[in-house]
Parts: C-alpha cells; sequence; structure tokens
C-alpha cells in the first residue's frame, strides 16, 4: 500500500508546517539559520539600498533554509534505513551537507554582488 493521503491543500498546508516545527525543534543548524534569517532580515530592510535589491537579499537568505530543510530530510531517510555505519549513507549524508555549504556561499556571493552594485 503506498502511504499517500487523498491531496487537501489544508492537509498538505499542515504537514509543511509540521516539517518546520520538526526541523526548528530538532535541527541545531536550522535554528542557528533561522536566527541568522531574522538579524538580516532586519538589517536587509534598514540599508540605504535599493527595493529591487532588498527584495534580492530577502530571498537569497531563503536559499539556505531551503537546503538545510532538504538536508534534514536526507538525514532522516538514511537514519531510517540504517542505523549501521555504511559508506553509502556517509556520501548521502555529506552530499546533503556539501549542498547547505554551497548554499551559503551563494548567498554570500548574491550579497557581495549586491554591496558592490549598490555602494561602488
Amino acid at each position: 500500500m503506498i502511504n499517500k493521503p487523498k491531496y487537501s491543500l489544508f492537509k498538505n498546508a499542515k504537514y509543511a508546517i509540521d516539517g518546520l516545527i520538526e526541523a526548528f525543534k530538532n535541527e541545531v543548524s536550522f535554528k542557528i539559520e533561522i536566527v541568522f534569517f531574522t538579524i538580516l532580515t532586519i538589517v536587509i530592510w534598514f540599508l540605504p539600498i535599493s527595493l529591487l535589491s532588498k527584495t534580492i537579499l530577502q530571498t537569497s537568505i531563503f536559499i539556505p533554509l531551503i537546503v538545510e530543510l532538504i538536508n534534514s530530510a536526507i538525514e532522516r531517510v538514511v537514519d531510517l534505513v540504517t542505523k549501521d555505519f555504511h559508506p553509502l549513507a556517509k556520501y548521502a549524508k555529506d552530499a546533503g551537507a556539501a549542498a547547505v555549504l554551497l548554499s551559503l556561499f551563494l548567498t554570500l556571493g548574491i550579497w557581495i554582488a549586491v554591496f558592490i552594485y549598490e555602494f561602488f
């Protein structure tokens, strides 16, 4: 039997919210990223830059949060499949962590590009 309930906009939204709550409760990295997201959101809207640049910066700080949630999902599925050490499990978790790292580099690059555009 396939574990796929009938589609419902409200149920699916609840599943998404449950996922955010679970990640916030159990993922230290996600909590740290939420703190940075909050601080940077406040900073963005006080910067003396164009609305377009503010929007680009605001959008960019969602990237690491999204990738962190995907990484958390990968880690949970790997842990569900095996608790024992396995090279493929390690590679899957390492790839998820690498995706988070690259998302942080991408976000940093976007911020640098916006600041160069706005101030130089």
